[in-house]
C-alpha cells in the first residue's frame, strides 16, 4: 500500500530580483510504500533537499501533488498545515534542532504539548521509546551536556514519539563521528524494520545502503533507482557507489 505518491511535481524558484527562473525539480514522479526505508541521493544541487522540504510540507511545490496517506498536502492551508506535519511527519535534521533552554526529555514531548497531550500520555508513550534508544538516563539532561550521538537519537524519539506517518531525515549523520553515525543507522534500520517507514536525503553512501531502496536524482529528476532485496549492505553499497560513479560521469543508467 503507498503511504506517499508524488505526481509530476515541479519547482521553479525566481531569483531574488525576478530576472530568472531556476527550475529545482521537473516532473518529478514515485511512490512509497507503507514500511518501506528510502534514501535519496545527488550532488549538491541536483533537487534533492528541495525534494525533501516540499515531501515534509515545509515548502510548496510549483505544480504537482504530493498525497500522504491519501491527502494531497498541497491542498491544504497554512492554518491547518502545522497541526498536519505534527499528526503525520516526523522529522529527524542533521543539526539535531534540540532547545537548549529544554531537557530533552521536554524536546521530545514538544510535539505533544502542542498538540495539546496530557504528561500522563505523554510518559506513557516516551518510556518504550527512550529504553528502545537508549537514553532513559539522559532525559533530564539538557543538550549541551550530553554528545552528539546522544542529541541524536533524542531527536530521533521526538520524530516518532507521535507515531507518525512517514519519518524524513536530512543529512542525519552528517554531524555525527563514525560510531554514532554506525549506531544511528543500526537504530534507524531496527525502527524500520518495527514497521516505521522512513525517507532519508543522504551523501553518505553507507548510509543509503542501509536504505531497502535508493533513488537517485540528477538535474531536479528522479533518473534512476536501484533496490536492495536480498542483497548485503556490503553489497548494496556497491553497487550504490558504481551508480555514483555513473552519475559523476554523465553516464546513462
Amino acid at each position: 500500500m503507498s503511504i506517499l505518491e508524488v505526481n509530476q511535481l515541479k519547482k521553479i524558484y525566481s531569483t531574488r530580483f525576478g530576472g530568472n527562473q531556476v527550475e529545482a525539480l521537473t516532473d518529478v514522479n514515485f511512490s512509497v510504500e507503507e514500511g518501506e526505508y528510502i534514501a535519496i541521493m545527488g550532488e549538491s544541487g541536483s533537487g534533492k533537499t528541495t525534494l525533501l522540504n516540499i515531501l515534509a510540507a515545509l515548502d510548496r511545490p510549483t505544480s504537482g501533488n504530493v498525497v500522504l496517506d491519501g491527502k494531497n498536502i498541497s491542498k491544504i492551508g497554512e492554518s491547518k498545515m502545522a497541526n498536519f506535519r505534527r499528526k503525520n511527519i516526523g522529522f529527524v535534521f542533521q543539526d539535531f534542532n534540540l532547545l537548549d533552554t529544554f531537557t530533552l526529555e521536554d524536546n521530545i514531548f514538544l510535539p505533544l504539548v502542542l498538540s495539546g497531550k496530557k504528561y500522563r500520555d505523554m510518559k506513557g508513550r516516551l518510556n518504550p521509546i527512550a529504553k528502545e534508544l537508549r537514553i532513559e538516563d539522559i532525559l533530564k539532561k539538557y543538550p549541551y551536556e550530553v554528545s552528539g550521538g546522544q542529541k541524536q537519537r533524542a531527536a530521533v524519539a521526538r520524530a516518532i514519539i507521535t507515531d507518525p506517518k512517514l519519518v524524513f531525515a536530512d543529512e542525519p549523520t552528517g554531524a555525527l563521528d563514525s560510531k554514532s553515525a554506525d549506531e544511528l543507522l543500526r537504530l534507524f534500520a531496527k525502527i524500520n524494520r518495527l514497521g516505521q517507514t522512513i525517507l532519508m536525503v543522504t551523501h553518505s553512501v553507507k548510509s543509503a545502503s542501509f536504505a531497502s531502496r535508493v533513488l537517485f536524482i540528477r538535474d531536479g529528476k528522479i533518473f534512476h533507482q536501484i533496490y536492495k532485496g536480498n542483497d548485503t549492505d556490503l553489497r548494496f553499497y556497491e553497487k550504490i557507489s558504481d551508480t555514483i560513479t555513473l552519475l559523476a560521469s554523465g553516464g546513462e543508467m
